[in-house]
């Protein structure tokens, strides 16, 4: 049995690779809260006019057919839809550094746990 694929699509192009859906909802709630922090920091700065409260950026990481991290720091984002993260993925055979917008990573990672979730 293989195991199921999930497609990233990045700004040009994308990457398919094997991840399970645990993965997927370890990855979706650490999203999560990492889009809270980004909406708290953007309700602080808009409500008080004063810099928000640093907050801890997302780290995430992934060890199965291949290696995935995930990193965002949520302090240099004005908004989660401004928002973009570091993908990191690679193996024995290649390694991919790359940026993707937060709200498309949400929207991959969503149709993934439609289809395998």
């Amino acid at each position: 049995m293989t195991s199921p694929q999930l497609r990233l699509n990045l700004a040009d192009g994308s990457v398919s690779f094997s991840f399970s859906p645990d993965a997927a909802r370890e990855l979706k709630g650490a999203i999560g809260q990492l889009m809270d922090h980004l909406k708290a920091a953007a309700a602080q700065s808009s409500s008080s006019g004063t810099k928000p409260t640093p907050q801890q950026p997302m780290e995430y990481y992934y060890t199965g057919e291949v290696f995935l991290e995930v990193f965002c720091n949520p302090n240099i984002w004005a908004t989660p839809f401004a928002a973009k993260v570091l993908i990191t993925l690679r193996d024995d055979r290649i390694r991919l550094n790359t940026e993707a917008e937060l709200t498309r990573l949400v929207e991959d990672l969503q149709e993934f746990l439609d289809q395998h979730g």
